[in-house]
Protein backbone atom coordinates (compact mmCIF):
# COMPACT_ATOMS: atom_id res chain seq x y z
CA UNK A 1 0.00 0.00 0.00
CA UNK A 2 1.09 3.71 -0.88
CA UNK A 3 0.08 6.48 1.24
CA UNK A 4 0.44 9.86 0.85
CA UNK A 5 0.29 12.63 3.41
CA UNK A 6 0.10 16.13 2.74
CA UNK A 7 1.42 18.99 5.37
CA UNK A 8 2.93 22.23 5.20
CA UNK A 9 5.57 21.32 6.82
CA UNK A 10 7.03 18.46 8.44
CA UNK A 11 8.48 18.16 11.93
CA UNK A 12 7.51 21.74 12.49
CA UNK A 13 4.80 22.98 14.45
CA UNK A 14 2.20 21.01 16.33
CA UNK A 15 0.63 19.84 12.90
CA UNK A 16 3.92 19.31 10.69
CA UNK A 17 5.35 16.93 14.34
CA UNK A 18 1.63 14.64 14.02
CA UNK A 19 2.06 14.18 10.11
CA UNK A 20 5.88 13.51 10.52
CA UNK A 21 5.37 11.73 13.32
CA UNK A 22 3.01 9.33 11.74
CA UNK A 23 4.86 8.94 8.45
CA UNK A 24 7.98 7.49 10.47
CA UNK A 25 5.95 5.51 12.36
CA UNK A 26 4.38 4.27 8.98
CA UNK A 27 7.41 3.47 7.34
CA UNK A 28 8.96 1.93 10.20
CA UNK A 29 5.47 -0.58 9.73
CA UNK A 30 7.08 -1.58 6.12
CA UNK A 31 3.86 0.74 4.80
CA UNK A 32 5.54 2.34 1.30
CA UNK A 33 4.40 6.10 3.24
CA UNK A 34 5.16 9.41 1.49
CA UNK A 35 4.82 13.15 2.36
CA UNK A 36 4.18 16.14 0.28
CA UNK A 37 5.49 19.41 1.97
CA UNK A 38 6.08 23.13 1.64
CA UNK A 39 8.56 22.80 4.54
CA UNK A 40 11.11 20.48 6.28
CA UNK A 41 12.36 20.77 9.09
CA UNK A 42 13.48 17.31 10.15
CA UNK A 43 15.55 14.52 7.94
CA UNK A 44 15.66 14.95 4.75
CA UNK A 45 14.51 11.63 2.58
CA UNK A 46 13.30 9.98 -0.60
CA UNK A 47 10.05 9.87 0.87
CA UNK A 48 9.87 13.78 1.73
CA UNK A 49 9.08 15.73 -1.13
CA UNK A 50 9.34 19.33 -1.11
CA UNK A 51 9.62 22.37 -3.71
CA UNK A 52 11.60 21.72 -6.73
CA UNK A 53 13.90 24.45 -8.01
CA UNK A 54 14.40 28.12 -7.50
CA UNK A 55 10.86 29.68 -8.61
CA UNK A 56 9.00 26.97 -6.74
CA UNK A 57 10.97 27.39 -3.62
CA UNK A 58 10.54 31.47 -3.97
CA UNK A 59 6.73 30.50 -4.86
CA UNK A 60 6.61 28.76 -1.10
CA UNK A 61 8.00 31.84 0.61
CA UNK A 62 5.83 34.29 -0.73
CA UNK A 63 2.71 32.48 -0.62
CA UNK A 64 1.66 32.97 2.68
CA UNK A 65 2.29 36.84 2.70
CA UNK A 66 -0.16 36.54 -0.30
CA UNK A 67 -2.33 34.45 1.39
CA UNK A 68 -2.49 37.17 3.68
CA UNK A 69 -3.44 39.93 1.72
CA UNK A 70 -7.15 39.43 2.26
CA UNK A 71 -6.94 40.26 6.04
CA UNK A 72 -5.83 44.09 5.24
CA UNK A 73 -9.34 45.08 4.63
CA UNK A 74 -10.32 43.74 8.36
CA UNK A 75 -8.28 46.77 10.60
CA UNK A 76 -10.04 45.05 13.49
CA UNK A 77 -9.66 41.17 13.14
CA UNK A 78 -8.02 39.84 16.45
CA UNK A 79 -4.94 38.17 15.21
CA UNK A 80 -5.42 34.74 15.12
CA UNK A 81 -4.35 32.93 12.17
CA UNK A 82 -6.89 33.05 9.29
CA UNK A 83 -6.96 31.37 5.62
CA UNK A 84 -8.82 31.83 2.33
CA UNK A 85 -6.76 29.07 0.71
CA UNK A 86 -7.07 30.75 -2.56
CA UNK A 87 -3.62 30.58 -4.67
CA UNK A 88 -3.30 27.99 -6.88
CA UNK A 89 -1.22 24.96 -6.28
CA UNK A 90 0.59 22.02 -8.04
CA UNK A 91 -0.32 19.71 -5.84
CA UNK A 92 -2.80 17.62 -7.55
CA UNK A 93 -0.16 17.24 -9.95
CA UNK A 94 2.43 15.98 -7.86
CA UNK A 95 -0.12 13.84 -6.13
CA UNK A 96 -0.64 11.99 -9.45
CA UNK A 97 2.65 11.12 -9.96
CA UNK A 98 3.75 9.46 -7.23
CA UNK A 99 0.10 7.14 -7.20
CA UNK A 100 -0.74 6.82 -3.46
CA UNK A 101 -3.51 4.27 -2.89
CA UNK A 102 -4.86 6.85 -0.40
CA UNK A 103 -4.32 10.27 0.55
CA UNK A 104 -4.47 11.62 4.02
CA UNK A 105 -4.57 15.11 4.56
CA UNK A 106 -3.16 17.37 7.34
CA UNK A 107 -2.55 20.83 7.95
CA UNK A 108 -2.46 22.10 4.79
CA UNK A 109 -2.36 25.95 4.84
CA UNK A 110 -0.28 28.56 4.19
CA UNK A 111 -0.83 28.36 0.49
CA UNK A 112 0.02 24.39 0.41
CA UNK A 113 -3.37 23.65 -1.21
CA UNK A 114 -5.91 25.34 -2.61
CA UNK A 115 -9.78 24.89 -1.48
CA UNK A 116 -10.65 24.25 -5.21
CA UNK A 117 -8.00 21.54 -5.20
CA UNK A 118 -9.48 18.81 -2.98
CA UNK A 119 -11.58 17.31 -5.49
CA UNK A 120 -9.09 16.58 -7.88
CA UNK A 121 -6.94 14.31 -5.85
CA UNK A 122 -7.69 10.86 -7.40
CA UNK A 123 -7.58 8.79 -4.29
CA UNK A 124 -9.51 8.04 -1.76
CA UNK A 125 -9.49 11.26 0.64
CA UNK A 126 -8.68 10.94 4.93
CA UNK A 127 -8.32 14.15 6.45
CA UNK A 128 -6.95 14.63 9.63
CA UNK A 129 -7.87 18.07 11.18
CA UNK A 130 -5.41 19.61 13.90
CA UNK A 131 -7.59 22.92 14.16
CA UNK A 132 -11.33 24.21 13.01
CA UNK A 133 -10.06 25.34 9.48
CA UNK A 134 -11.10 22.48 7.50
CA UNK A 135 -15.38 23.29 8.64
CA UNK A 136 -15.43 26.77 9.28
CA UNK A 137 -14.70 30.38 6.97
CA UNK A 138 -11.30 30.09 7.50
CA UNK A 139 -10.20 31.06 11.16
CA UNK A 140 -8.79 28.00 12.92
CA UNK A 141 -9.65 29.16 16.35
CA UNK A 142 -13.08 29.96 16.74
CA UNK A 143 -13.10 30.37 20.09
CA UNK A 144 -17.06 30.82 21.21
CA UNK A 145 -18.06 31.37 17.90
CA UNK A 146 -20.44 28.86 16.12
CA UNK A 147 -20.90 30.44 13.60
CA UNK A 148 -19.66 27.41 11.32
CA UNK A 149 -22.79 25.41 12.24
CA UNK A 150 -24.40 27.54 9.38
CA UNK A 151 -22.83 29.47 6.69
CA UNK A 152 -20.08 31.48 8.81
CA UNK A 153 -20.59 35.54 7.84
CA UNK A 154 -20.63 38.24 10.36
CA UNK A 155 -17.34 36.74 11.28
CA UNK A 156 -16.04 37.74 14.74
CA UNK A 157 -12.48 36.64 14.16
CA UNK A 158 -12.38 39.38 11.44
CA UNK A 159 -14.06 41.75 13.26
CA UNK A 160 -16.83 42.13 10.77
CA UNK A 161 -20.43 42.88 10.96
CA UNK A 162 -21.08 41.92 7.14
CA UNK A 163 -23.14 39.14 6.17
CA UNK A 164 -20.63 38.58 2.94
CA UNK A 165 -17.95 38.77 4.15
CA UNK A 166 -14.29 37.07 3.80
CA UNK A 167 -15.59 34.35 5.61
CA UNK A 168 -18.53 33.55 4.09
CA UNK A 169 -16.85 33.83 0.44
CA UNK A 170 -14.19 30.74 2.04
CA UNK A 171 -17.19 28.51 3.35
CA UNK A 172 -18.76 29.15 -0.04
CA UNK A 173 -16.25 28.06 -2.28
CA UNK A 174 -15.69 24.68 0.42
CA UNK A 175 -19.04 24.34 -0.07
CA UNK A 176 -19.32 24.65 -3.83
CA UNK A 177 -15.71 22.78 -4.12
CA UNK A 178 -16.28 19.69 -2.15
CA UNK A 179 -19.99 18.98 -3.00
CA UNK A 180 -19.84 15.08 -2.96
CA UNK A 181 -16.54 14.68 -2.17
CA UNK A 182 -16.18 11.58 -0.13
CA UNK A 183 -13.94 12.33 2.75
CA UNK A 184 -12.97 10.76 5.87
CA UNK A 185 -12.70 13.18 8.91
CA UNK A 186 -10.27 12.11 11.73
CA UNK A 187 -9.72 13.91 14.67
CA UNK A 188 -7.04 13.41 17.63
CA UNK A 189 -9.71 14.71 20.09
CA UNK A 190 -13.50 13.70 20.95
CA UNK A 191 -13.93 17.22 21.40
CA UNK A 192 -12.68 18.16 17.91
CA UNK A 193 -15.02 15.50 16.50
CA UNK A 194 -18.04 17.09 18.15
CA UNK A 195 -17.64 20.35 16.40
CA UNK A 196 -16.69 18.89 12.90
CA UNK A 197 -20.31 16.67 13.51
CA UNK A 198 -21.82 20.30 14.63
CA UNK A 199 -20.35 21.75 11.30
CA UNK A 200 -22.48 23.05 8.24
CA UNK A 201 -20.02 21.82 6.15
CA UNK A 202 -19.05 18.19 7.88
CA UNK A 203 -21.92 17.05 9.28
CA UNK A 204 -22.55 14.56 6.87
CA UNK A 205 -19.44 12.72 6.58
CA UNK A 206 -17.94 10.01 8.34
CA UNK A 207 -15.85 11.16 11.22
CA UNK A 208 -13.22 8.97 12.89
CA UNK A 209 -11.26 9.84 16.44
CA UNK A 210 -7.46 9.05 16.15
CA UNK A 211 -5.39 10.74 18.64
CA UNK A 212 -2.30 11.98 17.73
CA UNK A 213 0.89 9.93 19.24
CA UNK A 214 4.58 10.24 20.75
CA UNK A 215 7.50 7.70 19.67
CA UNK A 216 8.38 6.98 23.31
CA UNK A 217 11.29 5.07 22.54
CA UNK A 218 12.61 9.06 21.90
CA UNK A 219 10.78 10.64 24.67
CA UNK A 220 12.63 8.89 28.22
CA UNK A 221 12.62 9.32 31.79
CA UNK A 222 15.68 11.73 32.90
CA UNK A 223 16.72 12.64 35.97
CA UNK A 224 15.46 15.73 37.35
CA UNK A 225 18.89 16.91 38.85
CA UNK A 226 21.04 16.13 36.01
CA UNK A 227 17.71 17.48 33.63
CA UNK A 228 18.26 20.71 35.82
CA UNK A 229 22.08 20.72 35.69
CA UNK A 230 21.65 21.01 31.91
CA UNK A 231 19.86 24.22 32.13
CA UNK A 232 21.88 25.82 34.96
CA UNK A 233 18.76 25.68 37.37
CA UNK A 234 18.74 24.86 41.12
CA UNK A 235 18.20 21.67 42.89
CA UNK A 236 16.27 23.68 45.63
CA UNK A 237 13.91 25.67 43.81
CA UNK A 238 10.51 24.74 42.16
CA UNK A 239 10.00 25.65 38.60
CA UNK A 240 6.87 26.38 36.42
CA UNK A 241 7.59 25.50 32.81
CA UNK A 242 5.41 27.60 29.94
CA UNK A 243 6.21 27.42 26.30
CA UNK A 244 4.81 26.86 22.94
CA UNK A 245 5.56 28.26 19.34
CA UNK A 246 5.39 31.91 20.02
CA UNK A 247 4.05 31.83 23.25
CA UNK A 248 4.49 35.24 24.63
CA UNK A 249 2.41 36.72 21.57
CA UNK A 250 0.02 33.92 20.43
CA UNK A 251 -3.08 35.46 22.08
CA UNK A 252 -4.45 31.92 22.25
CA UNK A 253 -1.57 30.36 24.44
CA UNK A 254 -2.84 32.32 27.49
CA UNK A 255 0.50 34.40 28.50
CA UNK A 256 -1.99 37.03 29.45
CA UNK A 257 -3.96 34.37 32.02
CA UNK A 258 -0.42 33.21 33.45
CA UNK A 259 1.16 36.61 34.19
CA UNK A 260 -1.68 37.27 36.36
CA UNK A 261 -2.02 33.61 37.95
CA UNK A 262 1.56 33.82 38.77
CA UNK A 263 1.49 37.36 40.73
CA UNK A 264 -1.23 35.35 42.55
CA UNK A 265 1.03 32.58 43.55
CA UNK A 266 4.21 35.67 44.59
CA UNK A 267 0.99 36.71 46.12
CA UNK A 268 0.75 33.45 48.10
CA UNK A 269 4.42 33.75 49.38
CA UNK A 270 5.65 30.99 46.60
CA UNK A 271 7.57 34.06 45.33
CA UNK A 272 10.90 32.79 46.75
CA UNK A 273 10.88 29.20 46.29
CA UNK A 274 9.01 29.02 42.65
CA UNK A 275 10.97 30.51 39.25
CA UNK A 276 9.26 30.68 35.63
CA UNK A 277 10.73 28.85 32.78
CA UNK A 278 9.43 30.27 29.27
CA UNK A 279 10.68 28.71 26.06
CA UNK A 280 9.39 29.37 22.50
CA UNK A 281 9.84 33.21 23.13
CA UNK A 282 13.23 35.00 22.96
CA UNK A 283 13.32 37.36 25.98
CA UNK A 284 10.36 40.41 25.49
CA UNK A 285 12.70 44.21 25.05
CA UNK A 286 10.76 44.72 28.12
CA UNK A 287 9.95 42.05 30.29
CA UNK A 288 6.51 41.99 32.18
CA UNK A 289 6.45 41.67 35.95
CA UNK A 290 5.17 38.22 36.69
CA UNK A 291 5.60 38.29 40.32
CA UNK A 292 8.20 35.61 39.88
CA UNK A 293 12.24 35.41 38.69
CA UNK A 294 11.63 34.49 34.80
CA UNK A 295 13.95 32.63 32.68
CA UNK A 296 13.71 32.57 28.81
CA UNK A 297 15.46 30.38 26.89
CA UNK A 298 14.22 31.13 23.31
CA UNK A 299 13.12 28.40 20.60
CA UNK A 300 13.89 24.64 20.96
CA UNK A 301 14.06 22.53 18.22
CA UNK A 302 15.94 19.20 19.19
CA UNK A 303 13.17 17.11 20.91
CA UNK A 304 15.46 15.57 23.15
CA UNK A 305 16.33 18.64 24.61
CA UNK A 306 13.07 19.51 24.92
CA UNK A 307 12.20 16.42 27.05
CA UNK A 308 15.00 17.12 28.74
CA UNK A 309 13.75 20.53 30.23
CA UNK A 310 10.24 19.16 30.51
CA UNK A 311 12.07 17.18 32.85
CA UNK A 312 13.48 19.45 34.85
CA UNK A 313 10.40 21.21 35.42
CA UNK A 314 8.07 20.65 38.70
CA UNK A 315 5.03 21.18 36.21
CA UNK A 316 3.98 22.45 32.92
CA UNK A 317 1.46 25.33 32.76
CA UNK A 318 -0.50 25.63 29.68
CA UNK A 319 -3.09 28.27 30.04
CA UNK A 320 -4.42 27.94 26.26
CA UNK A 321 -8.27 29.50 24.93
CA UNK A 322 -8.75 26.81 23.09
CA UNK A 323 -6.84 23.70 22.21
CA UNK A 324 -7.23 20.12 20.35
CA UNK A 325 -4.64 17.34 21.64
CA UNK A 326 -1.50 19.88 22.34
CA UNK A 327 1.35 17.77 22.32
CA UNK A 328 3.44 20.18 24.57
CA UNK A 329 1.19 18.42 27.41
CA UNK A 330 1.53 14.98 26.09
CA UNK A 331 5.20 15.65 25.72
CA UNK A 332 5.53 16.68 29.78
CA UNK A 333 3.14 13.55 30.63
CA UNK A 334 5.51 11.90 28.77
CA UNK A 335 8.70 13.55 30.61
CA UNK A 336 6.66 12.86 33.92
CA UNK A 337 5.54 16.21 34.35
CA UNK A 338 2.00 16.63 35.57
CA UNK A 339 0.04 20.03 33.65
CA UNK A 340 -1.93 22.44 34.80
CA UNK A 341 -3.87 24.08 32.03
CA UNK A 342 -8.21 25.23 31.69
CA UNK A 343 -10.22 22.76 31.05
CA UNK A 344 -11.07 23.05 27.29
CA UNK A 345 -10.99 21.80 24.09
CA UNK A 346 -9.48 18.77 24.21
CA UNK A 347 -6.99 18.91 27.02
CA UNK A 348 -9.59 16.92 29.13
CA UNK A 349 -8.81 13.92 27.14
CA UNK A 350 -5.06 14.60 28.22
CA UNK A 351 -5.02 15.51 31.52
CA UNK A 352 -7.05 13.63 34.55
CA UNK A 353 -8.27 16.20 37.28
CA UNK A 354 -6.01 15.59 40.31
CA UNK A 355 -4.63 12.32 38.75
CA UNK A 356 -2.38 13.30 36.45
CA UNK A 357 -2.48 17.17 36.79
CA UNK A 358 -5.12 19.85 37.35
CA UNK A 359 -8.03 21.02 35.05
CA UNK A 360 -8.52 24.84 36.03
CA UNK A 361 -11.96 26.30 35.41
CA UNK A 362 -11.65 28.17 32.25
CA UNK A 363 -10.11 31.82 31.91
CA UNK A 364 -10.29 32.40 36.12
CA UNK A 365 -6.94 33.21 36.78
CA UNK A 366 -7.44 31.89 40.44
CA UNK A 367 -8.27 28.54 39.28
CA UNK A 368 -5.17 28.62 37.32
CA UNK A 369 -3.19 29.40 40.74
CA UNK A 370 -4.87 27.32 42.65
CA UNK A 371 -3.67 24.38 40.55
CA UNK A 372 -0.36 25.47 40.37
CA UNK A 373 -0.40 25.76 44.27
CA UNK A 374 -1.89 22.43 44.20
CA UNK A 375 1.43 20.71 42.45
CA UNK A 376 4.09 22.98 43.89
CA UNK A 377 2.90 22.04 47.75
CA UNK A 378 3.19 18.28 47.19
CA UNK A 379 -0.91 17.40 47.92
CA UNK A 380 -0.28 13.72 45.80
CA UNK A 381 3.66 12.93 46.02
CA UNK A 382 5.94 13.90 42.82
CA UNK A 383 6.74 10.53 42.39
CA UNK A 384 2.64 9.43 41.92
CA UNK A 385 1.94 12.37 39.90
CA UNK A 386 4.84 11.71 37.19
CA UNK A 387 4.52 7.87 37.40
CA UNK A 388 0.43 8.45 36.41
CA UNK A 389 1.37 11.35 33.65
CA UNK A 390 4.08 8.45 31.87
CA UNK A 391 1.03 5.75 32.22
CA UNK A 392 -1.54 8.11 30.60
CA UNK A 393 1.02 8.37 27.52
CA UNK A 394 1.85 4.94 27.08
CA UNK A 395 -1.55 3.42 27.81
CA UNK A 396 -3.40 6.48 25.19
CA UNK A 397 -0.69 7.78 22.82
CA UNK A 398 1.87 5.45 21.79
CA UNK A 399 2.32 6.70 17.45
CA UNK A 400 3.14 2.54 16.96
CA UNK A 401 -0.68 2.52 17.97
CA UNK A 402 -2.25 5.06 16.27
CA UNK A 403 -0.34 4.65 13.16
CA UNK A 404 -2.27 0.88 13.10
CA UNK A 405 -5.56 2.68 13.76
CA UNK A 406 -4.67 4.65 10.54
CA UNK A 407 -2.78 1.81 8.48
CA UNK A 408 -6.25 0.00 9.33
CA UNK A 409 -8.24 3.02 8.16
CA UNK A 410 -6.29 3.15 4.72
CA UNK A 411 -6.34 -0.36 4.26
CA UNK A 412 -10.69 -0.45 4.37
CA UNK A 413 -10.29 2.76 2.21
CA UNK A 414 -8.20 1.92 -0.68
CA UNK A 415 -10.28 -1.65 -0.59
CA UNK A 416 -12.09 -1.95 -3.74
CA UNK A 417 -15.63 -2.48 -3.18
CA UNK A 418 -16.24 -6.31 -3.14
CA UNK A 419 -20.26 -7.70 -3.44
CA UNK A 420 -22.75 -5.98 -1.08
CA UNK A 421 -20.62 -3.14 -0.40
Amino acid sequence: MKVLLLSSTYMSGGAGRAAGRLHQALTGMDVDAHMLVHSNSGEAGPSIHGPAGLIEKASVFLKPTLEALPLLLYPDRNRLIFSANFLPDRIATKASAIAPDVINLHWVNNGLLRIETLPKLAAPLVWTLHDSWAFTGGCHIPLDCRRYTASCGRCPALGSNSEHDLSRWTWRRKAKAWRGVPITVVTPSHWLARCAKDSALFEELRIEVIPNGLDLNRIVAVDKKLARDAFGLADGKKYILFGAHDSTIDRNKGFQYLAAALKKLAEAGLGETCEVVVFGSDTPHSPPDLGLRTRYLGYFHDEQRLNQLYAAADLFVAPSMQENLPFTIMEAMASGTPCVAFDVGGIPELVDHKVNGFLAKPFQTESLAEGMAWVLKGEVDAYTLSRACRDKVETEFDIKRCAEKYLKLYQELARPPGPGR
